[in-house]
């Protein structure tokens, strides 16, 4: 039998189910989730916080059934409670979160033939498959899509099945070609080191998508490395340079005739249980250092420590993409690069776009459901 009782002392309806549960629920908590608080139909509070006072209390209570009943003074409102929402609503317990799926670091023993993989088709049509992937992709960091049909709409499409895309400075998309008068390294042939992108912006692009169209240069082969896995050897070789990265903000900084996008933040992001969430590094976005200069030496020597990491061959996956294949990849944990290309030898051309992380992560709780 369940059971409810007042506790005047702390504030709070005690309840405990027959299994031993107990749990203790703040009366203002209570009061704030009363179901007819919420609209019906969006489910959002309507309910006004300053409409009852800070001190409002219980008048009576009654649990006949599943249902918690309380009777409010001041406002003389009435709240019936499901106790399973109760039990599943605990003060103190998280919802779950079917998002949540925990990052599984790696080196460069990853074979690029073992990346989580799924056929457009699948994609596009079977919502199981698609839910694995996703969640594999939350897992690694990185994953593939293969038979995209040789038309930009099609890469577009399947990002489109994930989430909204995200428009940068850059536009919706981006087509990763070399071209003249480039405005970024990504337009050129040139070699570009393993980094993230856009790291001046206040928020970087969640998850990026790129579309091969065509890769018949020599050269151009894609290179990504884990961000975090960096980080955690870093953190186990070097704590005093990680600690750094973790806690020293530095300018970024991107401009054109057209744009000025300028950001401070750290390297390494920490999330509140103090593990890694972000890695932000691009040494050609990195603006004009504008620390201390008592505080550069160590920071000019954290910062290299992760570059040089980033640069060994132990943390590196490289592959060459082909026609029809589309990669998708957390930007904001793997860090990713390409080798250099000669044009003359080859046409070579990526479309990409973003999707961010919240949109991901709420297509993986949508389909989660069923």
């Amino acid at each position: 039998m369940i059971t409810a009782s007042l506790r005047a002392e702390s504030g709070t309806v005690h309840v405990a189910w027959p299994e031993g549960l107990t749990a203790d629920y703040p009366y203002l908590w209570l009061r704030d989730n009363c179901p007819s608080g919420f609209h019906p139909q969006t489910q959002e509070r309507e309910f006004d916080l300053l409409s009852v006072p800070e001190t409002i209390a219980p008048r009576n209570l009654e649990i006949e059934g599943e249902t918690l009943t309380i009777s409010w003074t001041n406002d003389n409102h009435v709240s019936r409670f499901d106790t399973t929402w109760l039990k599943a609503h605990r003060p103190g317990t998280q919802r779950p979160d079917p998002a949540a799926v925990p990052a599984e670091p790696w080196r460069g023993d990853l074979a690029a033939a073992s990346l989580p993989r799924m056929s457009a088709d699948d994609m596009l049509t079977r919502d199981n498959a698609l839910l694995d992937w996703l969640n594999a992709l939350k897992r690694t960091g990185i994953a593939m899509v293969t038979e995209l049909a040789d038309d930009q709409e099609a890469g577009l499409t399947a990002a489109r099945r994930i989430g909204h895309l995200r428009e940068t400075n850059f536009g919706l998309t981006f087509n990763v070609v070399s071209k003249p008068n480039p405005n970024n390294l990504a337009y050129t042939a040139h070699r570009l080191p393993l980094h993230t992108d856009l790291a001046n912006q206040e928020l970087p692009p969640g998850f990026q998508f790129l579309h091969c169209l065509a890769n018949d240069a020599e050269g151009g082969g894609s290179l990504f490395a884990d961000g975090y896995a960096i980080a955690e050897d870093l953190k186990a070789q070097d704590r005093e340079a990680y600690d750094i990265l973790a806690t020293t903000k530095i300018p970024f900084r991107f401009h054109d005739r057209e744009s000025d996008i300028r950001k401070h933040d750290t390297v390494i992001r920490l999330g509140a249980g103090g593990t890694v969430e972000e890695i932000r590094f691009n040494a050609h976005l990195a603006d004009i250092l504008d620390l201390p200069a008592a505080a550069m030496r160590d920071f000019y020597r954290a910062y290299r420590a992760f570059m040089a990491l980033s640069r060994q061959e132990r943390y590196i996956v490289s592959f060459a993409l082909g026609s029809g294949e589309m990669i998708a990849f957390d930007n904001r944990r793997v860090l990713h690069g390409r080798d250099a290309f000669d044009p003359a030898t080859g046409r070579r051309h990526l479309h990409g776009c973003y999707v961010d992380r919240g949109d991901l992560d709420s297509r993986i709780r949508v389909l989660s459901r069923t």
